[in-house]
């Protein structure tokens, strides 16, 4: 025999209050879902071991409101239509130069260390000074060729959000 609170729990009066409750209850999910913590799908490659080929995460819209990204976020940014996120790391900000050189990252001709890339890389580009109101942006598998990345320069008003 189940207690008496448990049981109301699991098998609720179905009147009025309750519909109140679950209206309230689906109008707040939409809203937190639509303006606030958006749901996204992860596929590819690009950003593993740190985030899974096939996984799920809840992007925070309102991340950089107030505030730019800094160096080494991820970044989830708007590609090809607003349906489509892109799930990148800042490697570089307005006004920095940025180079690979044999698989490392240099920003500002100064060494960048990266624990988070952890698969062998040996791209090499040569210096790129990031454009006013744009970031530079990679994902942090370096092991697959730079000419299939996604990824580089980007416009600032393209970020959507931060992963949580």
């Amino acid at each position: 025999m189940l207690p008496r609170k448990l049981t109301r729990f699991l098998f609720p009066t179905l009147d009025r209050r309750f519909f109140l409750r679950l209206s309230l209850l689906i109008a707040g999910t939409f809203l937190v879902c639509r303006f606030w913590l958006v749901p996204a799908r992860i596929e590819g490659i690009s950003m593993l071991p740190t985030y899974p080929e096939h996984g799920f995460a809840f992007c925070n819209r309102l991340a950089y409101r107030n505030k730019p990204p800094a160096y080494g976020d991820v970044v989830a940014l708007r590609y090809g239509g607003a349906r489509h996120l892109l799930l990148k790391r800042v490697i570089g900000l307005e006004g920095d130069t940025i180079e690979f050189r044999s698989g490392t990252l240099f920003r500002n001709n100064r060494p960048v260390d990266e624990p988070y890339v952890v698969l062998p890389c040996d791209w090499s580009t040569p210096p790129r000074t990031v454009s006013p109101n744009h970031i530079y942006v990679m994902g942090d598998n370096r092991s697959i060729p730079f000419s299939t990345h996604a990824g580089g320069e980007i416009a600032s008003r393209r970020i959507f959000g931060r992963p949580l």
